[in-house]
């Protein structure tokens, strides 16, 4: 995390005249986890001054979240960062509610990649601090709301107040959200009825267990290359206890002899917490110019990886959308998208996710589902439909215009060629700043004159096969989905309008 400008002597950028004491800035961003982190740097990428506020006065060493699936690597790929995420290892099967999964589906990466929440943390913090983002640690939020056309706050940090404005603020603060609890945001759902108990834990020496469900309870045990075992329990029957802090690790090591039966009480403990099946959703991401990202967003038991995927694409539709409102070139409307796309997505998530604790957690009175499950996961439709939701590559947003095979989703990966020369993936054509107009079946179809200043046009032929439907030509937005398709200008322009604004003028 970066070091904490303010603390270290540096006076906070004046906030206009009368204002010395006040930082100012087009967007706020609450919260420098890898959602806020991924958020910012999408912001300053498409042209606008980010400050983040973390409480945190250093990076975290809890790597809770350690799986990224299909569809957040191939965004990985479109900003250029799996370099620096290294080789992670990668795994094609996963799970459904313990349940063994198949998650392989076309895409340049399927199934999982084991990064640990730390190294995903520290490579999009780079790419913020690279892109100019302002960093601040240290500072806890005590106060936020909107007056007239600025939300204005407040963080008490080690050398006082730092008073803040900006035209906008994003809550990525996480579950426990201040944003949320300053402004009073519905978050209907339910508590966690039922936990699982988990540890980080140096020198034991016990099975790896992958789900394993025995007479008492589920076990799940793991050593990665540097001795460290994460284990996780649960005991049948057991609910979950109000908490106000993590547990012990002594709680922990009880609760695994009485499942397994096994002593790891003499092991040195690195990390413990608990987290349970609680499912909330805010009923709206959206209030005025306060927004909401990741888990701040939505609260779910983190099975499968799902959770942090699903924040860090909630940041990816967002952030190409609020910088293009900050910048004035699309109208407010195109920021209410991203309510109606990333809420009904993040419903389905949820609910697959309830559908997996149940299997998960549930003692011997499930296991009749568990089998029904386990038979329907071998049908290959059920399968492919099954990983389609873990990995996000199903994910088809409602978008106006005539029906195609594309619209809504995103671009498959092809090569696009042209004259025998390649002009690149569709990860690397998705580098561009804006959108992206493919003209793939030499349809002369071309970016009007008013949108050249937001939309890329290429024109080449996509490898054979790797895209359904008849080639023609296609609008990509900057997150990778399809917003028109056709062989000729009919429904573009409004196309155009609809996702990146009006049409400018000519410059005189």
């Amino acid at each position: 995390m970066a070091p904490d400008l303010a603390a270290g002597g540096a006076e906070p950028a004046p906030g206009g005249a009368g204002h010395p004491d006040r930082l100012d800035a087009e967007v706020l961003v609450i919260g420098a986890g890898p959602v806020g982190l991924l958020l910012a740097a999408e912001l300053a990428r498409g042209g606008v001054d980010v400050v983040v506020v973390e409480q945190r006065k250093a990076p975290s060493t809890e790597s809770r979240a350690s799986t990224l699936h299909a569809r957040t690597m191939e965004i990985l790929d479109a900003r250029e960062l799996l370099p620096d995420v290294g080789r992670p290892p990668h795994e094609p099967r996963g799970h459904f509610g313990g349940l063994p999964l198949d998650l392989t589906l076309p895409s340049t990466h399927p199934g999982q990649w084991k990064v640990p929440q730390t190294k995903t943390e520290g490579v999009l913090e780079e790419w913020a601090i690279s892109r100019g983002v302002d960093i601040r640690c240290g500072h806890e939020l005590v106060a936020a709301g909107e007056v007239g056309e600025y939300v204005e706050a407040e963080a008490l940090g080690r050398d006082g107040v730092l008073r803040l404005r900006a035209r906008y603020l994003v809550a990525c603060d996480g579950e426990a959200s201040t944003v949320r609890r300053l402004t009073g945001a519905d978050f209907p759902g339910h508590d966690a009825g039922r936990e699982l108990l988990r540890a980080d834990v140096e020198g034991i020496d016990v099975p790896n267990r992958r789900f394993q469900r025995l007479e008492r309870g589920l076990a799940i045990a793991w050593r990665n290359d540097k001795g460290v075992t994460r284990v996780m329990v649960h005991e049948f029957g057991s609910t979950a206890r109000p908490r106000t802090a993590e547990p012990s690790f002594e709680e922990v090591a009880t609760v695994w002899k009485r499942v397994t039966g096994e002593d790891i009480s003499g092991g040195t403990p690195l990390w413990v917490n608990a987290f349970g099946d609680a499912s909330r959703q805010l009923a709206s991401y959206r209030h005025g110019r306060v927004l909401f990202a990741g888990d701040a967003a939505h609260l779910q038991m983190p099975v499968g990886g799902q959770a942090l995927n699903l924040g860090l694409q909630d940041a990816f539709n967002l952030g190409w959308k609020l910088a293009l409102t900050v910048r004035g070139l699309a109208p407010e409307s195109l920021l209410d998208t991203y309510h109606e796309e990333r809420h009904e997505v993040g419903r389905r998530v949820l609910a697959n996710i309830r559908a997996q604790a149940l299997l998960l957690l549930g003692g011997p009175e499930v296991e009749p589902l568990r089998e029904l499950v386990g038979e329907l996961a071998g049908l290959e439709e059920a399968r492919a439909h099954l990983a389609g939701m873990i990995s996000a590559l199903d994910v088809r947003y409602p978008v106006p215009g005539p029906a195609h095979p594309l619209l809504g989703a995103r671009l498959p990966h092809t090569v696009v060629r042209s004259g025998g020369r390649e002009l690149g993936s569709t990860a690397t054509l998705l580098r561009a700043p804006g959108g992206l107009l493919l003209d793939l079946g030499g349809t002369g179809v071309r970016v009007p004159a008013g949108w050249a200043d937001r939309v890329t046009a290429v024109a080449g032929d996509p490898e054979p096969g790797s895209l359904p439907g008849e080639p023609g030509a296609l609008l990509v937005r900057p997150d990778g989905h399809v917003v028109w398709a056709g062989r000729d200008e009919g429904g573009l322009a409004e196309a155009l309008d609809r996702w990146f604004g009006p049409a400018r003028p000519p410059a005189p």
